[in-house]
């Protein structure tokens, strides 16, 4: 029921609502344009429902003039992303994802910085049998993009196992209770026919309504005193609470999100606020009303404005947490004590409970692919056909190979040695830190490339690191092709966010632990200009800093970055 002295705000609606409103609860014309081989693309009305079962429709920006000019269209293609709540994996599953990125799509995986699969390249005409093949492997895609809640994040290394997996369970009820009720996804994908109704049993989503929500919605589980979720930059973060061993609840944070607009001041990134703290078996209730907070007063008028970081800031954090407790019928309790120190990956092999052992490998931008002198993508599938445990994709683009068995370690370690395949000791540790979404060729928003160029940039500046006595130095550097965040820009101690080809808007002074923005630094820098602020800060960091002190807090305190007093203002 919708507060009367809440409002959503004014305006016309966005032409993606209109188009929702006319999907036929996100079917639209699909169906029938998959079927269309004149045109390797699809309608952009279709486009913007497609991402509400996985996948958005690309082109190959490399080839992109070249085909203008031979008047040919764009080389589209598909990316589809999988639902897989935790990042958790069986071999079985690894093995389908390898084979079907070698049968339809580019040969390569990007494990993504929301723990999941993307895979690239797909064509058109094999978009449903792929589908169909990850269906069969007791995957989806469902609602792993578009307007309603998208694939659900919790902590990935198991070094306390057994909380880890009761939190990976409670996100996997999330992600499933959570999931949009139209049959649309089944019947367009894997041939489910379509049941007449009544007008009393016609389809409903009881939840998100016809709209569904006014833009994406991300949920994220952390546990203390790993932040490797980057719980504060979801829109709904949860924080798990544990007191002599046992999982008592959750801290609950609300307004969170990365994405902003260059030049536009109305857009920024944001980090959620925690407002409570609720009991397990309340965890589902709480997401659900807070989820149906934005869905009746999100901006749908303006899409910049349209994520719940802006509906909290509008509204007033107060009067949403009221609303909240109204919905639920009850007030959540006070938050309870926790602490943060990292919010990155832990690498190579730990112990956990039970005698299972935990190997955390480094993946250079998520990229899983056999590169000329290094067989990754190979290596990994050795490992799958005799692996019994699971695979955990990380918040960080990392992969653990988790629940290895005594008997099995020395297999897998064999193959581990054979193979190369890194534990990330033979590179920095900024390299170890570092992350970068897509960009070009495939994302049609990059304005420049991101994880193509980062590997780059970084060997440039592990020369200045080195020189400095910083290589062993843990310092989170993040890059995006775009402003939309899709690596957490904003929460790097180093960022950088493509402005045009080869230029960047350079951002410093984040939280190591991920509970502080960085703030701009220095704008439209080129390759030669970044590296030569670089050799200025880092030598200064190597001299001046203080005992434990990380690099983001000495950015501050000498004074190159001014702190705020919230510590979430990302303008300058």
């Amino acid at each position: 029921m919708v507060n009367n002295i809440l409002k959503a705000p004014e305006g016309p609606p966005s032409d993606v609502e209109e188009i929702k409103e006319k999907s036929d609860y996100l079917r639209g014309t699909l169906k029938e344009v998959m079927l269309d081989r004149i045109s390797a693309g699809i309608p952009d009305d279709d486009n913007r429902l497609m991402k509400h079962h996985g996948s958005y429709l690309q082109d190959d920006r490399d080839l992109r003039n070249e085909r203008q000019k031979q008047k040919l269209e764009p080389a589209y293609q598909f990316m589809l992303r999988v639902r897989m709540p935790g990042g958790v994996s069986t071999p079985a599953q690894w093995l389908v994802m390898d084979e079907l990125s070698q049968k339809y799509g580019n040969h390569t995986l990007k494990l993504t910085t929301r723990e999941t699969f993307q895979m690239h390249g797909i064509l058109k005409w094999n978009m449903k049998k792929t589908i169909q093949e990850i269906n069969a492997a007791l995957l989806d895609t469902i609602a792993a993009c578009g307007d309603v809640n998208r694939n659900v994040m919790c902590a990935s290394n198991p070094y306390q196992s057994e909380i880890h997996a009761e939190v990976y369970e409670w996100s996997k009820k999330l992600s499933d209770d959570l999931l949009p009720r139209t049959r649309a996804y089944h019947e367009i994908w894997l041939d489910e026919e379509r049941v007449a109704g009544t007008p009393e049993t016609e389809e409903t989503e009881p939840m998100y309504g016809p709209l569904y929500l006014p833009r994406k919605f991300k949920i994220g589980i952390a546990v203390p005193p790993s932040n490797d979720v980057d719980v504060f930059s979801q829109d709904l973060g949860f924080i798990a609470i544990v007191e002599e061993g046992k999982l008592i609840g959750f801290n609950v944070a609300i307004g969170g999100g990365m994405g902003m607009t260059h030049g536009d001041t109305a857009t920024y990134p944001q980090l959620s606020k925690v407002i409570g703290f609720c009991k397990p078996e309340q965890l589902y209730d709480v997401a659900e009303k807070v989820i149906t907070i934005q869905r009746d007063y999100g901006n749908r008028s303006v899409r910049k404005n349209a994520r719940f970081k802006y509906t909290v800031d509008r509204l007033g954090l107060e009067n949403v947490k009221t609303e909240l407790e109204n919905r639920l019928g009850w007030r959540l309790d006070e938050a309870k004590a926790y602490h943060f120190d990292h919010n990155g990956d832990r690498y190579g092999w730990v112990k956990g409970v039970k005698g299972k052992w935990h190997f955390t490998m480094f993946i250079e931008g998520g990229r899983v692919i056999d590169y000329e002198d290094y067989k990754l993508m190979t290596g990994l599938r050795e490992i799958a056909k005799v692996h019994t445990g699971d695979f955990r994709l990380t918040s960080n683009q990392n992969l653990i190979i988790g629940n290895v068995t005594s008997q099995k370690k020395k297999q897998i370690s064999e193959l581990i040695e054979q193979y190369g395949l890194s534990d990330g000791r033979q590179h920095s540790a900024l390299r170890r830190s570092s992350m970068a979404c897509v960009a070009l060729p495939t994302c049609g928003l990059a304005m420049a490339e991101a994880e193509r160029y980062l590997p780059k940039l970084i060997d440039k500046i592990e020369e200045i690191m080195d020189e400095n006595g910083l290589r062993d130095e843990e310092i989170t550097i993040r890059m995006t092709g775009c402003p939309n965040g899709c690596a957490r820009h904003a929460l790097g101690e180093i960022g950088f966010i493509g402005k045009a080809p080869g230029k960047y808007n350079m951002y410093l002074g984040a939280a190591f632990d991920g509970s502080r923005l960085s703030k701009m630094y220095r704008e439209n820098l080129g390759e030669e200009e970044i590296l030569s602020e670089l050799r200025t800060i880092l030598p200064r960091y190597a001299k001046e800093r203080e005992e434990g002190e990380h690099f983001g807090d000495f950015v501050i305190r000498a004074g190159m970055i001014k702190a705020t007093t919230d510590g979430t203002n990302f303008h300058e």
